[in-house]
């Protein structure tokens, strides 16, 4: 690419280069063979001195799958389901959401919707091509969620809608500006609706070199500063900007027509300083992982990885010896008897922790460290736990 698709700006760096990696992170393969077999790609980010927004130049449309055999969600961790009731009820009580129209574009398994309609009462359609409509049937104010197990296309956004929300989607689109403007264009005339957006936050992983954050399908990172410029650039009126979930998250709330400009600092100058060293910093924090993990297994003990999605196969995916890690554990139920994408670790229950018996125990999200050492203290798991961030 000669343009960055964020701004259309031709300062362009690369920053960060990663071959041969999984393009599908999420997806649920039944065997070893299959999981070794995925198709892969590579990394190359590239940072728009312009805007300060960072994408993934090699990226191939379309490489990456998004079906039914797609596996994202976190709700089955109650961190994280206190988290999104919390946003929920935010969005319900600040901008009286209750009882209205609300669309979700990139809804994953519905679950948002769900307490959208629980809590408020809304009608609410999500479009998402992972979505399992089944899943829903007989749960608590699935009667007024519609899933459609299809990619977005400008007709499903045709109609009026109190809210629109896109949730950890945005980051997995090129095109970050031609996007902005087809949902822009679905807008009813004369309406405001609530804008929501929710993504990772690129400043927490520039400043953390959080390279297990940086995957094939996630080919779009946006700090504060680069997000607002793209909504204002798409002709939104941006209201609040915020980093959420110990940082990792970043969301915009905007609508349409004139909005008293927000009070944000400028970031670019600190994305840019960061961004130059990405590179040599991400390579010092693997070696270093590399190397712990390879102590501990020549010591006798046996390391385990808790969380099996797209953190995980970034993670694995840069170990010179991925075999170091006996297995890889997730609380999700719809993950557990399946294979990691690339490296092909058996993905077990947590309950499998008591007769596996791991010495070591990596966290794939410290967010979430305390809710596993109390699983594993349940477990009566006597391992020492070490999580990717804050080692």
């Amino acid at each position: 690419m000669t343009a960055c698709p964020s701004c259309g700006g031709g300062a362009l760096a690369q920053i960060y280069v990663q071959d041969d990696v999984p393009v599908s992170s999420c997806l649920l393969f039944d065997d070893a063979e299959a999981a070794r077999g995925v198709e892969r790609g590579d990394i190359r980010l590239a940072h728009c001195g312009d805007c300060g927004f960072i994408f993934n130049a090699a990226i191939r449309q379309g490489a990456s799958e998004y079906s039914e055999r797609y596996e994202e969600t976190q709700g089955f961790s109650p961190t994280f389901s206190s988290f999104h009731k919390a946003l929920a009820d935010d969005l319900i009580e600040r901008h009286d959401l209750r009882g209205r129209e609300v669309l979700e574009i990139g809804c994953g398994k519905g679950e948002f919707l769900l307490l959208l309609s629980q809590l408020g009462g809304n009608r609410c359609t999500g479009i998402d091509p992972s979505a399992h409509p089944q899943r829903i049937v007989g749960v608590e104010g699935a009667e007024r969620v519609t899933l459609v197990p299809e990619f977005f296309s400008p007709d499903l956004a045709r109609q009026h809608f109190d809210a629109i929300i896109c949730k950890m989607t945005l980051e997995h689109i090129v095109p970050t500006l031609d996007f902005l403007r087809v949902v822009r264009a679905g807008i009813v005339e004369g309406s405001r609706p609530l804008v929501f957006f929710q993504i990772p936050n690129a400043l927490r992983i520039l400043q953390d070199a959080a390279y297990e954050d940086i995957y094939y399908e996630h080919c779009s990172y946006f700090t504060a500063g680069s997000l607002v410029r793209l909504f204002e650039k798409a002709d939104f009126a941006p209201l609040r900007v915020l980093h959420q979930y110990d940082d990792q998250y970043l969301t915009i709330e905007a609508t349409v027509g004139d909005a008293p400009p927000i009070d944000l600092s400028e970031d670019r100058a600190e994305v840019a300083r960061l961004a130059a060293s990405l590179a040599d910093r991400v390579a010092a924090k693997q070696a270093d992982w590399a190397q712990r993990i390879a102590a501990a297994v020549r010591s006798g003990r046996k390391v385990a990885i808790w969380g099996s999605g797209s953190k995980a196969v970034s993670f694995l995916a840069a170990l010179p010896s991925p075999d170091h890690i006996s297995v890889v554990v997730d609380i999700n139920p719809n993950r557990q008897g399946h294979a990691m994408p690339g490296t092909a670790h058996a993905i077990v229950a947590p309950a499998a922790l008591a007769d596996i018996r791991p010495d070591l125990v990596i966290v794939m999200n410290a967010i979430y460290r305390d809710e596993i050492a109390r699983d594993l203290a349940d477990l009566g798991v006597n391992a020492d736990i070490a999580a990717l961030e804050g080692e």
